[in-house]
């Protein structure tokens, strides 16, 4: 049962209109927090009516583009206008292309750099100095793909992942005089409406599942869980950290 771990906190969360974000919203939510959320498509008017049914508060936008600066800039500052404050940065929003290393289409590199890093980067980075104020956490989703190696096409998505886990590093680093602690979370295959194209096709849902200790797949809701810890003051002394979260995969 989620308790108010969160009570009083203005968490921000990327990516909140559907999968691991919609359910990070509810959660974060449910453990008392004031969520804001953001998604570059549509989703959140659903996302709002589940977190409040279960009787918390979110306010989500659709069509937000983090990917642009002053997009990035402009939502955030609007937040923190609205709020006075933000403790928690919860960086999940994230697009990939795939494809093999000597196909991979240019376009589709910097497409992945700009929506898996660069977004990262400015979300971070505008929302650093409202942190600064009274400390706070950042939450970074990395990937198991920025730690190992696959022979799924990921180039790109393994590139900006483990950029991701390094900037996490360097944010905890300088961050630590503030107060801020930043975290990294790297889930392996995770449920999602995103991955059930792969996860409906039983010979990839195989392979991907045979290198894990845990014989099934995880839930957005078990991120989210962990994510709640880590955002918590339970997690007072983690910082600096990459915590997997994938079954046993990279674990053998």
């Amino acid at each position: 049962m989620t308790t108010r771990k969160l009570e009083g906190k203005i968490a921000l969360i990327t990516g909140t209109g559907g999968g691991q974000g919609r359910a990070a919203a509810k959660i974060f939510a449910a453990a008392g927090a004031q969520v804001f959320g953001c998604d570059i498509g549509e989703g959140n008017a659903q996302t709002a009516e589940i977190v409040k049914a279960a009787g918390g508060s979110f306010t989500g936008l659709d069509g937000i583009d983090l990917g642009d600066q002053d997009a990035a800039r402009g939502w955030i500052d609007e937040v923190a206008k609205t709020t006075g404050h933000i403790d928690i940065v919860y960086n999940n929003a994230s697009a990939a292309r795939f494809a093999p290393i000597g196909e991979f289409p240019i376009d589709d590199w910097l497409f992945t750099i700009r929506n898996e890093l660069h977004l990262v980067f400015y979300v971070t980075r505008f929302a650093w100095p409202y942190l600064q104020k009274r400390g706070g956490v950042v939450l970074n989703v990395g990937s198991i793909s920025g730690i190992a190696g696959s022979t799924s096409g990921s180039a790109a998505h393994s590139a900006t992942k483990g950029a991701v886990i390094a900037l996490t590093r360097q944010l905890a680093a300088e961050g630590s005089k503030d107060g801020i602690r930043a975290v990294a979370l790297s889930p392996g295959v995770i449920e999602t409406p995103g991955t059930a194209a792969i996860l409906s096709d039983p010979a990839l849902a195989q392979g991907l599942l045979a290198g894990n200790m845990i014989k099934r797949f995880g839930t957005a809701e078990e991120v989210a869980q962990f994510a709640l810890f880590l955002a918590s003051d339970d997690a007072a002394y983690v910082t600096g950290a990459n915590m997997v979260i994938d079954g046993g995969a990279t674990s053998w």
